[in-house]
């Protein structure tokens, strides 16, 4: 009985022990079969390829040229890699360091250097950080900064920014002296340490009238505001304002009247600027530009700035005439007539003696200031000013001749 458990007993402990050798030898058989089907497939399975650059973070121009570096080295890995030939001018990367060493401030370079984004000063300080300390960004931002051409080189170590010691001799020439270039280049000469090396006596000058501009030689002192009611300029002005009045609440019911008021002087203007076609007709009138003389034949005329023309028919179209269509009232002998329609719209004459003009064209038709869109009509009474697309017309009636035509249709009605 004791033998029997004891069997039981190591049949317990060896158990785990065997299904744990199991499946370790069937873990390892698997990794050998999917290594081989790897190994087996490689040649039919492409290898996916990821990138963990952020695709959204803007890039200082520096970091386009390292992209184009790493897949130029990538593919010609087996070559041998000649180094180029170092220029004298072209150590880039020195003059960077001396921009910032110049300014000691970030922050100043931020805000006086026109970067190719609007890159803000937290980015500013990781890559500064990143070509100095990460080898890898360090390296290929050098690369890149010495296959530069020198007169480029020469330009961005032209606008470097001047530092507060730069600044500070500058300020010792006072303001009522007239400097020459042989004074700045004195200058140069006697401090080449404290001057960055691209500096010329032409640029001392430059920077030295911008201080003499602003007010921040030695010899110079800012004007005071004044005292009274005159200010000097836009920006005095702008610091004499309360800003503390400015936060007042506003009274709503004064607010109220004055739009009230805007409102019906807006309308006002825009009956006058209705009416004022109509008032040019009679002022022409007076002063000896009357309407035309109509015939027997002629039931009204369109007159604008250039052309006049005549309806002889009791139906007309008017729009712009083309090699392939020809019209009655071909408008662009008036003037630019490119956004007009070919066939813009019809004026037709009832048996009543009155005028409809129908719009026939994409562009409104305005007639006394009322728009006549695409499909509808409108009635022409005389003197009506008719408007398309710029041009402008005033549409004249033969009085005698439509009185003669309705006074025939009222016959034709009581016969």
């Amino acid at each position: 009985m004791e033998k029997d458990v004891k069997a039981v007993a190591a049949e317990a402990s060896v158990g785990p022990m065997a299904s744990q050798s199991r499946s370790e030898d069937e873990e390892s058989t698997a990794v050998k079969r999917t290594a081989a089907q790897a190994f087996s497939g490689a040649g039919m399975i492409p290898k996916r390829r990821s990138s963990s650059r952020s695709i959204k973070r803007k890039k200082f121009d520096d970091e386009l040229v390292e992209s184009s570096l790493a897949k130029s080295t990538s593919r010609v890995k087996g070559q041998p890699v000649i180094e180029p030939i170092r220029c004298p001018g072209s150590d880039l990367a020195s003059s960077d360091k001396k921009k910032v060493m110049k300014t000691t401030d970030l922050t100043s370079v931020h805000l006086g250097v026109k970067f190719s984004c609007r890159f803000t000063l937290r980015e500013i300080q990781e890559r500064w950080y990143a070509l100095l300390y990460d080898p890898v960004i360090s390296k290929l931002a050098w690369q890149a900064m010495r296959q530069l051409h020198p007169e480029a080189i020469a330009a961005i170590q032209s606008k470097a920014l001047f530092s507060q010691t730069e600044e500070a001799l500058l300020a010792k020439i006072t303001s009522s002296s007239q400097p020459k270039l042989e004074v700045f280049q004195d200058l140069l000469n006697k401090h080449p340490n404290v001057f960055y090396p691209s500096r010329t006596a032409k640029n001392l000058m430059v920077h030295w009238q911008l201080l003499k501009q602003y007010y921040l030689l030695e010899d110079q002192s800012v004007q005071p505001l004044p005292k009274g009611e005159q200010v000097l300029n836009f920006s005095d002005a702008e610091q004499v304002v309360d800003d503390a009045k400015l936060k007042d609440s506003r009274d709503e019911v004064l607010e109220h009247e004055l739009m009230i008021a805007d409102r019906h002087q807006k309308r006002e203007i825009r009956q006058l600027e209705q009416e004022l076609p109509r008032w040019q007709v009679l002022v022409d009138s007076i002063t000896g530009m009357n309407s035309p003389d109509f015939d027997n034949q002629t039931l009204a005329a369109l007159r604008g700035r250039m052309v006049r023309y005549l309806m002889r028919s009791r139906e007309i179209t008017l729009g712009r005439a083309t090699k392939d269509k020809q019209i009655d009232v071909d408008l662009s002998l008036e003037g630019p007539a490119w956004k007009i329609s070919r066939k813009q719209g019809i004026i037709k004459l009832k048996n009543n003696g009155d005028f409809f003009i129908a719009n026939e064209g994409r562009r409104p038709i305005y007639i006394d200031g009322r728009p006549v869109l695409s499909g509808n009509k409108w009635k022409l009474n005389n003197n009506s000013v008719m408007e398309i697309a710029g041009l402008r017309f005033v549409f004249l009636i033969n009085q005698e001749l439509i009185s003669l035509i309705k006074a025939e249709a009222a016959k034709m009605n009581q016969a």
